[in-house]
Formats: structure tokens, sequence, C-alpha cells
């Protein structure tokens, strides 16, 4: 049995998620007897609070949650935790919206768990992850956005993404950041809007610090283009088999199975001895 403790960063979607919300009983009763070994065990993900939650709950967690790729770190357990809580300049999101208006199809803010959505699009639903939200405001931003958001997801209409990126490059460089998703078909240009402080590298860092655990101590593991500051920081950095290509280039090792086949039980479970 390996007898070191280690904290264990997990990605959600795709890497121990393969839909929006499955999740099995036996990998749930696996991962509180990980924490019953006396590892702890932190979700970092790019979901909102709300719909990633439940992960933290069916697993018994008693960590932070990193949600929005490091935007927003709370403590679900603990009222007085240093909360973090980055955000875009509304002005900036609502500028790119207007100089990109004949490029996207639609898009949504979030402020926490609020939801601030251009127009109604039954089809775009499952982006939203209405269920859990505080408010859901429909209409202009310039007329709906309250606060500055935690960043912003625009879905441009089909090929238009590099578009879209290439003007928030060019306006704003390093100060407003902004990827597209790896996708294909009618949804190939999904572009995240994000602050240069929102990586998953740096919110592991934050949790691991404040959980009092040497970098040497952490493993992080994802399956995403998103997950790799929080791979590179990590002293073993781990993605699933179907792991997007740039990912799997900063991994010390790549799995042989996917999320739909329970990879992360069977890596962890492996070696932790257990």
């Amino acid at each position: 049995m390996n007898n070191n403790k280690y904290l264990i960063a997990i990605d959600l979607d795709g890497t121990i998620l393969y839909d929006f919300d499955s999740l099995s009983e036996s990998l749930c009763e696996f991962m509180k007897e990980v924490q019953n070994q006396g590892h702890k065990i932190v979700i970092a993900t790019g979901r909102p609070y709300r719909s990633s939650k439940f992960v933290y709950d069916r697993f018994d967690l008693d960590t932070p949650l990193i949600n929005y790729n490091g935007g927003l770190i709370t403590h679900p357990r603990d009222e007085n935790f240093p909360r973090v809580n980055y955000t875009v300049d509304k002005d900036k999101i609502i500028d790119i919206f207007k100089n990109n208006e004949d490029h996207i199809r639609n898009a949504f803010c979030e402020d926490s768990d609020a939801i601030y959505l251009h127009r109604e699009e039954k089809s775009i639903e499952p982006l939203l992850h209405v269920k859990g939200a505080t408010k859901l405001e429909i209409g202009d931003f310039e007329k709906t956005l309250e606060n500055d958001p935690n960043g912003a997801i625009i879905i441009g209409k089909q090929g238009r993404g590099k578009i879209i990126k290439e003007y928030i490059d060019r306006v704003y460089g390093n100060t407003v950041l902004s990827r597209i998703w790896n996708l294909s078909g009618e949804y190939d240009s999904i572009i995240e809007v994000f602050t240069p402080e929102s990586n998953k590298g740096l919110g592991l860092a934050y949790v691991a610090d404040y959980l009092g655990f040497d970098q040497s101590q952490v493993i992080a593991i994802g399956d995403g283009h998103n997950d790799i500051e929080m791979l590179e920081y990590a002293s073993l950095g781990v993605c699933v088999r179907n792991a997007h290509p740039d990912l799997i280039k900063v991994a010390d090792i790549v799995l042989e199975r996917t999320s739909q086949e329970n990879a992360v039980y069977h890596f962890l479970s492996n070696f932790l001895g257990m």
C-alpha cells in the first residue's frame, strides 16, 4: 500500500463524468474510502458551483471547491474560508459582443450562480446548467449585467470562432483571455472568455497552500485544454486516454481508459494500493 498522503485534484466533465450528471454509487463510495485513508480530494472544474456541488456532496468532501477553472473558489462547509472570485470587466464583455454581433449566435455570462443570457434558445440549455441558478436574466447585456461576471461563453455562428477570438486577442491582449472549445459541427465556435487569473493551476496551488499540502503531494487528473496548468502544477499530472492533445503533451501519465471506462477509479485504486 502507498502510505503517502495526497491532495488529489479531479476535473469533472470528460474525466469522471461522461455526460452532465452520471455518477456511479460505486465511484462515490470509493472516493469516500480514499478520504478515509487520509487523502484529500478537491474538485477543479470549469462548471459553476450549482452544477458541481452534487458531486461534492456525493463524495462527502470537506475541501474547497474550484469552479470556473479557478475563477471562483469557495468552501461549502466553511463560511470563513477566504473566498477567491475573479471577474471580467462587464464593459469589456459588452464591447466584445457588440463588435462581433454579426458572428455571434448567442452568449451568456455568469456571476457566481446568476446567469445572464442574450436570448432564449432551447438547444443550448444544457450549457446553462439552469438548475440551482440564483437568477436567470434574458436580454441585452448592456441592460441586464449588474456586476462584472466570472466570464462569458459565446456561441459563435458556425466557423466564426476564430474571428471572435482574434478580436479578443487583438484588443485586450493578456487582460482578457479566451479559448475555443474543441467541438465540431454546429457548435464548432464556442468561445470561453475569462480572466488571466482564472486557471486551475493557480486555483490548485491556492487550495494546496490553504490545506497545508506541499506541491510534491499533489496529483491532478483531467482531460481538457483547461486542465493544462493544473497538471503542470501537480507533482503527478494524469490524463484520460482521450484527453485533448495539448494536455497529453504535459501529462506524466496517460491512462489507458476514458471516463466511460472508470479511468479515475482504476488509476487511483492501483496507485494508492486500495
